[in-house]
Order: structure tokens, then sequence, then C-alpha cells
């Protein structure tokens, strides 16, 4: 099969699951972050309005997290086949996380004599399965022992202090971006709430950013070498000074009062992030033993699924963007005005 010279398919796809997995981080993550905030928020309406900011759009935003973990499995096969045997643990225990979390929101509703306990599952999936993704991220960072063309580890070498330090990091950031939601969605004593823990997870994100950046340089001299070394350090170097800038933008937004921009800074926030991770591992699939071509599946597989995802995706990216211009509005204890 003949591809235009200067179309690298494997490429192609690296950038589609790219694409997933940040979209699944800015439209799942406000959401987690609601159930992180929770126990944070009193009993009663304000509750039951941090509920029905997200009813209309939360399974759904889940649907990238399928899109990225099957795309994974179709067009990096070698891939798939060596992380999901290295992280089974906290990727099944975040799927757990994910199924309790659900099943908490639709019972809290329906069984009002027991609202507190599935108030307390909502926020507990909520916590559970954002930490394990966080941890699943350390995990793999920090390496994976592989032998030819398989996972050689064991079923907890995932665990250590980096990947409990990356789990807790994506928890304050989801937090972050769960507050910022309530406070462009919500009003009254539940938008200043909101605000004041927009104001306090900003900090701690930014401290656990740069722990993690820190401990990141000290896994494995490639990764000090993409960042440090000539003339990589005049590239990479941008993204710390956009970062200090972001977080200065966000909290002037904050104390300017502004209901829309402070979530669009912290999204900028998980995007620098984002591009950190990048220049971190690219171009590897599996950090420092797996690069994406060696990865990928055939060329004539590449092929077929891009022209399913070339159909599905823009369906997606339609119904969810009517999704949330339809709820586009306020929202209170009785739902979207």
């Amino acid at each position: 099969m003949t591809i235009p010279a200067g179309i690298d398919l494997t490429v192609i796809w690296a950038a589609i699951i790219g694409f997933a997995i940040v979209a699944y981080v800015v439209l799942d993550g406000f959401d987690l972050g609601i159930g992180i905030l929770f126990p944070f928020i009193p009993a009663g309406p304000d509750r039951d309005t941090a509920m029905n900011s997200i009813a209309p759009v939360w399974d759904g935003n889940e649907t990238w997290l399928v899109l990225g973990g099957g795309g994974l499995l179709a067009a990096f096969p070698l891939a798939y086949a060596i992380i999901l045997p290295a992280l089974y643990v906290p990727l099944i225990t975040m799927l757990l996380g994910l199924v309790l979390r659900g099943v908490a929101f639709e019972f809290r509703w329906r069984d009002a004599g027991h609202r507190a306990w599935w108030d307390r599952a909502f926020a507990l999936g909520s916590t559970l399965a954002t930490f394990m993704q966080g941890a699943a991220l350390g995990g793999l960072l920090q390496g994976v022992r592989v032998v030819g063309r398989g996972y050689a580890g064991g079923a907890w070498d995932w665990f250590s202090g980096f990947s409990m330090l990356t789990g807790i990091s994506l928890v304050l950031g989801y937090a972050l971006l769960g507050a910022c939601w309530l406070n462009w969605k919500t009003a009254g004593s539940l938008q200043r709430r909101a605000v004041a823990h927009a104001r306090r997870f900003g900090v701690l994100l930014l401290a656990a950013i740069g722990a993690v950046s820190l401990a990141t340089l000290g896994l494995d001299a490639d990764y000090a070498a993409r960042w440090l070394a000539l003339p990589n350090v005049l590239f990479t170097a941008q993204v710390p000074i956009a970062t200090v800038i972001t977080t200065a933008l966000f909290y002037r937004s904050l104390s300017r009062g502004h209901e829309v921009q402070p979530f669009f800074w912290a999204l900028a926030l998980f995007g620098l992030c984002i591009a950190g991770l990048g220049i971190s591992i690219w171009p590897d699939v599996v950090p420092m033993r797996v690069t994406i071509w060696q990865a990928a599946a055939p060329l004539r597989s590449q092929v077929f699924m891009l022209i399913g995802a070339g159909v599905m995706v823009p369906i997606i990216l339609a119904y969810t963007g009517w999704a949330y211009w339809v709820f586009r509005g306020k929202v209170d204890g009785a739902g979207y005005h």
C-alpha cells in the first residue's frame, strides 16, 4: 500500500492517541475534580448544585479514555502488551474507582436515605480513579523492565515514592480544575467556596509540578539530557517560564473576579505539563524502552483504523461540543438555566 511521501502514519496515530489523552484530561479532569472536592462542600443544596453542574456531560467525557486505550491496542499493540501487565494494578483500581463513582452518581438521587454514604462513595471513587491515573503515569515514567518483546517485571514494580508523588499531584490538579469549573458554572456561596479552593489548590499544584519535574530529571540520564543538554535547554526552559507566567495570569484572573478565564488558565497549566511529558519521552511510547515505530501495528492496519478514526472522531467532537453548548449556562440545585 502506497502512502504519499512525507506522511508517517505512526506519528499520526501517536498524535491521535495523544489528542485523546489530552481531551480526557481536559473534559474528565474537572468532573473528577468535583468528586475530589465533595468532602469540602457542605451537604445539601450546594452538593446538589455541584452534581448538577456535571450531570449532562460526565459520562460522555470518558469516551476519550476508551478511545485512548483502544487506540493504543490497535495502533501500538506491542506497547499495549508491555504497558498493561506493568500497570494492571493501578489501571484496574482506576476502573473500579470509576465504576464506584458512576454508581454513586446515580444512586445518590434515588436513595435519599443513604445519600451521605453515596456522597462518600462518589468522593472515594473520584479520588481513587484520579490517584491511580497519576500513579500509573509515574510507574510508566520511572521505567518498566522489558525483555525481548514482553514485560519482565512484577505486579508491583510501578509502586514507588515517585508514582505516589505523581498520583497526589494529579489529585491536586483535578481538584483545581473542579474548583475552576464550579467558579464558572455556579453562583453564591458555592462559587465563593470554589474560588477559595482554586486559590489553595493552585499553590499546591504549582509546588507539585516543581517536585515532579525535579524528581523526573533524577529518574534517568536520558530525561536530564533531553531537558538540560545544550541546545535543548534553550527550548525546554520555555516550559517552566511559561508555567510561572500562566500561574500568575491564573491568580490575576481570580483576583479580578473572572469566572471563565481561571478555568482556561488552569487548563493551560495542564497543557504545559503535557508538553513537558512529551519532551521527556518523545519518541518513546514505553519510556527508554520502545519507540512508537517499534511498537506500531502493520501499515495496512494503521490505514484501515485511520479511516474509522477519521469518521468517528469528528462525530464525537460534534456531539460533545453540542452537549456543552446546550448546557452552557449557570446551574443551581434544580438544574441548568
